[in-house]
């Protein structure tokens, strides 16, 4: 599959009118090809293989990672958008993951061709389905490259996204508590299962 795609990259580079006989060039199709069989290798992995021992616990409170950098490849354009992922979720029966396990998590869905909003909802998904925790929300605030270089938005422009699940989709302490943690209130779409 590799070679099909390296041969891929090559006609799309020489219809572009890329001499790929140049100094430097030659190798450019299977050093492209490599690449984006890496950015595109959580294509083969479950969300639900990554978690590893779920440990029980008698803690009864929010668990949050935050500031989890990512790095993505948008379908519309096949150009990078990368940022920070923000996870707060309620476990259920304390019942938690090991922390490194979210980004694991993030990287599964971060390694594929993407959209931001589908990976914050996949996320969000994965942590209410697999954990099966009782409420969830993911921020996700990424920097679009396809946008930047059209000229479609000015430099420093940031799209943040963000889904809300179960307990944490419902006003109240709880949720009060989630926003606090990311630093204050947001009006956010909220999704209840």
């Amino acid at each position: 599959m590799k070679e099909q795609a390296s041969e891929g990259i090559a006609q799309f580079l020489t219809a572009l009118g890329i001499d790929l006989k140049a100094a430097g060039m030659e190798k450019t199709p299977k050093r492209v090809a490599a690449l984006y069989e890496e950015l595109f290798s959580g294509r083969q992995v479950k969300s639900a293989d990554i978690w590893g021992e779920i440990f029980p616990t008698e803690y009864k409170g929010l668990v949050a990672v935050t500031d989890i950098p990512f790095y993505s490849v948008c379908e519309h354009h096949l150009m990078p958008f990368f940022g920070h992922v923000d996870i707060v979720y309620q476990p259920k029966d304390g019942r938690v993951a090991g922390l490194s396990k979210l980004s694991d998590l993030v990287n599964v869905f971060a390694k594929r061709p993407q959209l931001q909003e589908r990976m914050t909802r996949e996320i969000a998904t994965a942590l209410a389905t697999d954990l099966q925790a009782e409420g969830v929300v993911v921020r996700i605030k990424a920097t679009h490259l396809c946008m930047l270089i059209k000229g479609e938005l000015q430099q420093g422009t940031a799209v943040v996204t963000m889904e809300c699940r179960g307990v944490l989709s419902k006003t109240g302490q709880l949720r009060e508590e989630a926003m606090a943690i990311l630093g204050g209130t947001a009006d956010v779409q909220t999704t209840q299962l």
